[in-house]
């Protein structure tokens, strides 16, 4: 029963996704309830993710050093600009340009994670990734929006460090605990089984945050639509550059399904959070909007890398 219900999920995701993103949207005001359990699902995610992981693989910051500063690179430098020169092309607009920015210097999405671990990728560089690139969000954040606004911005810390203890760091530990200490017996007996509610976690995950687009969708006008349709051009555009430039670079399969999730997620939530904290609300409609096709992307990027792994392709590298 548990295999069958995870293979209609994993068949079907890119369709479930955008159904728990369109009743997240229709029903914000219920899915607002709903927030205060949004980090436990995370944590559940992140936990059943790292069932199979080793203290060893924790190594991978000196394993593989070439991966994570190429993320970097592409999620701080290459993206937004890029984002820059695209907005500033169509829009007579200065706080759109911040904001198509914004999106794209915020750090890359905690999901990510998920997705990694849904595609057989590299779990250990993911986490890496995102630690690093959530550690270093206080300084990179205010600095771009320095560059671009002439803004000083503060992010609070505090909050962004604790998140990530408990969404990622604890449950890791707990897993590879678990799993170092029964020989990896009880990731064998339950890993799998706990698949299909990591899924439906996920899709719960969505439902909440469709509610940040709901308000945003309310008054639709010409500019809202050539807003949106920038703003899928530039998302795709981080998954395309990332897959297309992880290639090139001849990484293993997990390793290239990990580097296309990190570059072409963002943390949507901190960015709105930011977004409409320390500007005019017109800077986060870019920002906003991102939650409409990155979850969405992210599961018909699955789909299409699942087509594309190699039969005997292990879940983490071997290095």
């Amino acid at each position: 029963m548990i295999d069958l219900m995870n293979k209609f999920l994993q068949k079907n995701i890119a369709l479930l996704t955008l159904i728990s993103l369109s009743l997240g949207v229709i029903f914000d005001e219920f899915g607002h309830h709903f927030l205060i359990v949004v980090p436990y699902l995370f944590a559940f995610i992140t936990f059943s993710g790292s069932m199979k992981m080793k203290f060893s693989d924790l190594n991978i910051f000196y394993k593989a050093p070439r991966d994570i500063l190429f993320c970097m690179i592409v999620l701080h430098l290459i993206m937004p600009v890029l984002s820059y020169l695209i907005a500033n092309l169509i829009f007579d607009d200065h706080l759109l340009v911040i904001g198509f920015v914004m999106l794209m210097c915020i750090p890359t999405g905690v999901t990510s994670i998920i997705w990694i671990n849904v595609g057989r990728g590299d779990l250990p560089l993911g986490l890496a990734v995102v630690l690093l690139d959530t550690f270093l969000a206080p300084v990179i954040i205010p600095l771009t929006m320095h560059i671009v606004s002439g803004e000083t911005v503060k992010i609070n810390t505090s909050d962004l460090i604790m998140d990530l203890i408990l969404m990622i760091v604890v449950p890791t530990i707990v897993a590879i605990v678990i799993n170092e200490a029964s020989h990896g017996k009880i990731p064998d007996k339950i890993g799998n089984r706990l698949n299909p509610f990591s899924r439906l976690a996920l899709f719960g995950i969505i439902f909440v945050n469709g509610g940040a687009i709901a308000p945003y969708m309310k008054d639709f006008s010409i500019e809202l639509v050539i807003i949106i349709a920038v703003v899928f051009v530039v998302v795709v555009s981080g998954y395309v550059i990332s897959s297309v430039m992880s290639h090139f670079m001849q990484c293993s399969y997990a390793r290239h399904v990990s580097i296309t999730f990190l570059c072409g997620m963002r943390n949507i939530s901190t960015g709105v959070i930011v977004a409409t904290t320390y500007f005019p609300p017109k800077v986060a409609l870019p920002v906003a909007f991102g939650m409409l096709f990155q979850q969405l992307l992210a599961s018909i990027v699955s789909t299409q890398l699942e087509k594309k792994r190699p039969i005997k392709e292990h879940h983490l590298d071997v290095i």
